[in-house]
């Protein structure tokens, strides 16, 4: 199984690692996040997310640790990059909740198929949707208009 790592600004990290164990209660000891705190060297963010990963690779069940970030070139992204190795750990930019459930879904496969199924996930979850009329209601553009003269 791969574990997570959500590194983001204040408070985002831990806002959607909720949402996971909203959906998925089983999942808190596979997702970790950790908060960018705007008073807090880029160095002590990192080594704050140095101490999350070691956790996260500690039980012997643990293949891999996806990280997941919010901007890419931003603080979180930049602590990021230090601690993914490009083998047992690989780093997304641009995270969403859709994203973020789709991983927590699918931690139990290959990293690298995690990430493809993560990459989908956000994309796919980022959708315009049509506004229209409510099914079988008639649209009242000119209801007003036609009763004006009862009054």
């Amino acid at each position: 199984m791969n574990a997570i790592l959500l590194i983001a600004h204040a408070p985002l990290a831990n806002a959607l690692r909720q949402c996971a164990l909203h959906v998925f209660p089983e999942c808190g000891g596979s997702v970790m996040a950790v908060d960018v705190q705007p008073n807090l060297s880029p160095e002590e963010t990192l080594a704050t997310a140095r101490i999350a990963m070691d956790q996260l690779v500690q039980p012997p069940h643990i293949q891999g640790v996806l990280v997941l970030t919010d901007i890419f070139g931003a603080t979180p992204s930049n602590v990021a990059q230090k601690l993914v190795d490009g083998v047992t750990s690989r780093l997304i930019t641009g995270v969403n909740l859709p994203m973020l459930l789709r991983a927590v879904s699918y931690r139990h496969e290959p990293l690298e198929t995690l990430v493809s199924r993560a990459m989908v996930g956000g994309t796919q979850g980022v959708m315009q949707v049509a506004i229209t009329a409510p099914q079988n209601q008639r649209r009242r553009n000119h209801d007003q208009e036609e009763h004006d003269h009862q009054q």
